[in-house]
């Protein structure tokens, strides 16, 4: 009879610790819906905009970032390739609205866009407006001048007293241009579509523009243009929005997901947001 009950309260005993093993076993080893929910959780790192309807102010007068394709007769550029992928990313719908560039820092404080891409520097004045994301690339100042154009170098050109820039008025473009040149040998323009023409048809002698738009407007003149040097430091791009808007936070978060997985540096070397070569 005592082996009888010295058998059973070893069973129990084996029964018990079988159960702490499971247990642990069931920690340390989730589930497929504990799983699920990791997964879940992991995808749930960006906002949900529950399909929200954003307006972005482009003025389709900037290659490579926004310009009408002349083949197509579409908006294209990069602007309109990011803005769908961040979208995507955080499920909104965008609306693109051609904006003129004058005025355009006024009115998104006014809240008349959601969104302003257009390839805008981050500078400590604009700020004061509008609110910006984070960066997304860093440009630089070139002087874009005809193929033909005699002089051999940068310091050559900004000697001779006889060359005449333009630039769009109101941007970083014409403080940059203002730092190297009289203000009698800039001429502005409203937009830089204006400006290239100027130079082609002889009107002035070069452009002050960034280096990724000057890429775009060479391949659109093929063979017409060049690059005769870069003026000054690199600025940083990037998304403008009204003051306190939430969506500040919505494309940065989808923007920090595109540098990590790659899908920045993709676009970015799609339309040629790379620094010149030292």
């Amino acid at each position: 009879m005592m082996l009888r009950k010295r058998s059973l309260a070893a069973v129990l005993l084996l029964a018990l610790v079988s159960l702490a093993l499971w247990g642990c076993n069931r920690q340390a080893q989730p589930t497929q819906a504990q799983q699920a929910e990791g997964q879940q959780a992991e995808a749930g790192k960006l906002p949900d905009l529950g399909g929200k309807k954003i307006t972005v102010a482009v003025e389709n007068a900037y290659p490579p970032f926004n310009f009408i394709d002349k083949e197509t007769g579409q908006p294209a550029g990069w602007d309109y390739d990011a803005v769908r992928e961040i979208c995507k990313r955080i499920n909104c719908v965008p609306e693109f609205k051609e904006a003129a560039w004058e005025g355009i820092f006024d009115a998104m404080a006014a809240g008349e866009y959601d969104v302003l891409a257009d390839g805008v520097t981050i500078t400590e004045e604009r700020e004061k407006v509008v609110d910006f994301s984070i960066p997304y690339v860093t440009v630089y100042q070139v002087i874009l001048v005809r193929a033909d154009e005699p002089a051999k170098s940068l310091d050559e050109f900004i000697k001779d007293e006889t060359k005449i820039v333009g630039t769009q008025t109101g941007t970083t473009n014409y403080i940059a241009a203002k730092k190297v040149f009289p203000e009698d040998r800039i001429k502005t323009f409203e937009d830089f579509g204006a400006a290239i023409l100027a130079l082609l048809s002889g009107d002035i002698d070069g452009v002050v523009i960034d280096y990724v738009a000057a890429q775009g407007f060479m391949k659109e003149n093929e063979g017409k243009l060049r690059i005769l040097g870069t003026l000054k430091e690199g600025d940083q791009l990037g998304f403008a929005f009204p003051p306190g808007s939430p969506l500040r936070e919505a494309f940065n978060a989808a923007l920090k997901s595109m540098m990590e997985d790659g899908t920045l540096e993709k676009l970015n070397k799609k339309w040629g947001l790379i620094p010149p070569e030292e």
